[in-house]
C-alpha cells in the first residue's frame, strides 16, 4: 500500500469535525469567569464527579501554553489546508482566531519569566503560529524575549541549562541553587526555542547552548541498551534517565533520580519521547551525527519497549478484527502492571510519534528513504493504535445558528472534553500530587500537531 494510502486509512479521524469540535468548545466555556484566562485547560477525568470535564491549572503552571496550542495549530490547518478541518474553514477560522486572541494573550507574559525552563512549551506552540502565518512581530519578539530568559539558566561548568530550581518529593529535599543543578530530560524539548531565535537573530550563543546541552545529555541522561530482539536495526539503543543533578560549582554528576517514573533506574515513558523529540528536533537544526544516532537509538529502544511489552496490553476489537492497544505506551516501561488494566501514557506515544516523523522528514532530506520510512511506517503505527485505543468515544460536533459556530455532544449527555484518554501526568509513588488515567491536553496538542506534519510533508 502507498504511503499516501496508509495515512488516510490510518488517520483519517485526526482531520474529523469531532477535533475541532472539542477545542472551540472548551475554548468557550473555559472562558467563563475566566476571562482573561488566569486558569488553562490542563487534563480531563476518567472517573469521579468531575468525570469528562477538563481541570484548570494556574496560568503559570508549565502547560499553560498547549491549549493556546490546539488552538493555533488548527487555526494553521483552517489558513493552509482548509479542506482538512473537518467543517467550514472560513467559520471555524473566524471563530478561533477570536479565541485564540483571548486565550494567548497571557502567553506573552510568560516569556518574561526566568524561574523556569519550559519557555519553548510555554511560549512556542501559539506564538510561532502567530508570526509565521499571522505574521504578527510581537508574537515573534515574545520567542526571542522566552530564549533570552531561558539563556539566563546556563551554567557553563554544567555545560547545560537548568531546568528546575528544586525537587521535593518523599525523603527528597533538593533545593540549593548554590550546590544543586537539576536537569531533566524533558529539557531537551525546550532546546528549539534557542535554535529558532538564534536563525531569526544571529544570536549564535543561543544555538550554542542549545548544542552543547543536547551534548551534555547524551553523557549524562541517554543509558545504552542491549537487547536480544531482532529489530533490523545496528546502532546503539538508549533509554533515559529523568533527572540528573549535578553540582553546580564544579559539572560533576552528583545523583540520578525520577521525578514522574516509577524509579531513577527505570523507562519513563514520556521521558524516553521527550528525548526523541527533542533530539530530533535538534538534529533537524544542526545535522549533527551525534544528535541523528541518540534520536534513532532513543526512538529504536521505545518501539523495542513496545513490542516486548506484554500481552496484556492487547485488547481484543469487537467483531475478531485483531486486537487494538499495544503500541499505546505503558507510563514507564519498567514499573509494576496491572494485567487486568494496565496503566498506558497516550501523551508519550504522540510526542514519541511527532519525534519520528521529524526523523523520518530529517532522514528523507539526506536521501535516506529506507530509514526514513522506516521511522513513518512507525509513526503511523503508533498514531493509529492510539485513535483505535485512545479516542474518546464520546464525540462532540460542530452547529451552525444564524453564521455563529459553536459546538454541542455527538449523543447528547455523552461529554469527554478531551480528544485522547488513557493518558499519565504523574504516577510516582513518592509525589505530591498524582493524577493518572486521564485526557490531557498536550496529549491532544501532539495529536493535532502529527496530523499537521503530515500534511506539510505531503502524505494526506
Amino acid at each position: 500500500m502507498a504511503q499516501k494510502e496508509v495515512a488516510q486509512d490510518a488517520l483519517q479521524e485526526l482531520y474529523a469535525e469531532n477535533i475541532v469540535a472539542k477545542i472551540l468548545r472548551t475554548a468557550t466555556t473555559a472562558l467563563e469567569k475566566n476571562n482573561p484566562p488566569i486558569v488553562y485547560p490542563e487534563y480531563v477525568p476518567q472517573t469521579g464527579t468531575e468525570k469528562g470535564k477538563y481541570i484548570l491549572r494556574e496560568a503559570d503552571f508549565w502547560t499553560c501554553g498547549f491549549f493556546p496550542g490546539c488552538i493555533y495549530s488548527l487555526l494553521e490547518r483552517a489558513v493552509k489546508f482548509p479542506r482538512k478541518t473537518g467543517g467550514n474553514a472560513k467559520l471555524i477560522r473566524e471563530k478561533l482566531e477570536s479565541l485564540g486572541q483571548v486565550w494567548s494573550e497571557p502567553i506573552h507574559g510568560m516569556a518574561l519569566r526566568t524561574d523556569t525552563h519550559d519557555m519553548s512549551f510555554m511560549v512556542q506552540p501559539s506564538m510561532r503560529v502567530l508570526w509565521e502565518v499571522y505574521h504578527d512581530q510581537r508574537a515573534l519578539d515574545s520567542i526571542i524575549t522566552a530564549a533570552d530568559n531561558l539563556y539566563t539558566r546556563w551554567n557553563d561548568k554544567v555545560g547545560a541549562i537548568r531546568s528546575w530550581d528544586v525537587l521535593t518529593q518523599e525523603g527528597v529535599n533538593i533545593t540549593d541553587l548554590e550546590e544543586d543543578f537539576l536537569v531533566i530530560i524533558d529539557s531537551m524539548c525546550n532546546l528549539d526555542l534557542l535554535y529558532y531565535a538564534a536563525a531569526h537573530t544571529g544570536k549564535s550563543h543561543l544555538a550554542d547552548a542549545a548544542t552543547i546541552h543536547a551534548k551534555t545529555l547524551i553523557r549524562s541522561h541517554l543509558r545504552p541498551e542491549t537487547s536480544s530482539w531482532s529489530l533490523n536495526y545496528f546502532g546503539p539503543l538508549y533509554s533515559t534517565t529523568h533527572v540528573l543533578n549535578f553540582s553546580a560549582a564544579t559539572g560533576e554528576i552528583k545523583e540520578r533520580r525520577t521525578a514522574q517514573g516509577y524509579s531513577e533506574t527505570s523507562t519513563w515513558a514520556r521521558g524516553q519521547a521527550w528525548g526523541i523529540l527533542g533530539y530530533a528536533q535538534s538534529f533537524l537544526w544542526t545535522q549533527d551525527d551525534e544528535f541523528l544516532d541518540a534520536a534513532c537509538g532513543l526512538a529504536e529502544y521505545f518501539l523495542l519497549r513496545l513490542k516486548t511489552s506484554p500481552g496484556c496490553v492487547e485488547v481484543p476489537v469487537p467483531e475478531g478484527k485483531g486486537t487494538k492497544g499495544r503500541y499505546v505506551p505503558l507510563w514507564d516501561f519498567d514499573a509494576p502492571i496491572d494485567e487486568d488494566n494496565p496503566l498506558r501514557d497516550s501523551s508519550a506515544g504522540l510526542a514519541a510519534a511527532n519525534g519520528m516523523l521529524i526523523l523520518a522528514q530529517g532522514l528523507a532530506g539526506r536521501s535516506e528513504g529506507q530509514r526514513s520510512q522506516r521511522y513513518l511506517n512507525a509513526s503511523l503505527t503508533i498514531v493509529r493504535d492510539t485513535l483505535a485505543f485512545s479516542l474518546a468515544p464520546e464525540k462532540a460536533v460542530l452547529v451552525t445558528d444564524a453564521g455563529e459556530l459553536s459546538a454541542k455532544d455527538a449523543d447528547a449527555g455523552e461529554n469527554f472534553e478531551a480528544i485522547l484518554k488513557n493518558a499519565t501526568a504523574n504516577h510516582n509513588s513518592k509525589d505530591h500530587m498524582r493524577y493518572w488515567d486521564h485526557g490531557l491536553v498536550y496529549g491532544d496538542y501532539y495529536l493535532i500537531e502529527y496530523g499537521n506534519r503530515l500534511l506539510k510533508m505531503g502524505l494526506l
